[in-house]
């Protein structure tokens, strides 16, 4: 590959979480981010946004959307310069977009196509539309050189993450596999805390940070947080 791979975050828009999901907080609104993912073999975009959802759903989270097309454009792309399209998971605000990516490959773990097919997991129009064109995975694959769509089960059964290994270090895109970058944080740090022989009792954390951790990563991005994880040893 003579080219290094490019990440640009877009901006699509919040929502607003009520009290009722944020353990008592009081409501909490949170940005809705895209990842467009420039490499020599083309341009990749990870989620595409909040769909148009039924009354009650919109109620319930009051979104404001950023319309993809203008996020696009203000990165310098088109939906017709997009060569692949990946979903974190099926929720109606990952994967808004994809219908004017009619035709382009959405790549997606098979066991989240097929819990979105059963019903009442997402907006319907938005799984199977005219023109939806799916590559499902089952697990982890290398779409391109450098560029591996890793199972980052746990929001959903079928969730997956985006991993860019750069000449300064792999980024992982890891959409809602966390809602936050300190919650990605705790898990790592359990997990280093483990590894070191600290004595229980120790929280848990995802299996699949074994495997992330396989990356070296130096940049964890998020779907619902613009903060991003960088490894305690770095310099600034």
């Amino acid at each position: 590959m003579s080219g290094e791979i490019s990440v640009r975050r877009l901006d699509l828009g919040y929502f607003i979480r009520p009290e009722s999901e944020t353990g008592g907080t009081g409501p909490r609104v949170e940005p809705v981010l895209a990842y467009l993912v420039r490499h020599d073999n083309g341009v990749i975009l990870f989620d595409t946004g909040i769909g148009a959802a039924d009354a009650g759903t919109e109620a319930h989270y009051r979104p404001r959307r950023r319309p993809l097309r203008d996020a696009l454009g203000d990165a310098g792309v088109s939906a017709d310069d997009i060569a692949l399209v990946a979903n974190c998971h099926l929720h109606f605000d990952h994967c808004g977009g994809n219908p004017m990516l009619s035709g382009t490959p959405i790549l997606v773990q098979d066991s989240e196509l097929a819990t979105a097919r059963r019903g009442g997991y997402t907006v319907d129009a938005l799984v199977d539309f005219p023109g939806a064109t799916y590559e499902e995975l089952a697990g982890e694959t290398e779409v391109w050189p450098g560029v591996w769509i890793v199972p980052t089960p746990g929001h959903t059964e079928g969730h997956q993450s985006l991993v860019l290994r750069r000449r300064d270090g792999s980024v992982v895109l890891a959409g809602q596999a966390h809602d936050f970058a300190s919650h990605f944080a705790s898990d790592h740090l359990a997990r280093q805390a483990a590894l070191h022989g600290a004595a229980d009792p120790l929280p848990s954390y995802r299996s699949w940070l074994e495997r992330l951790a396989d990356f070296d990563p130096r940049r964890v991005l998020f779907a619902h947080d613009c903060s991003i994880w960088e490894p305690a040893h770095i310099d600034f």
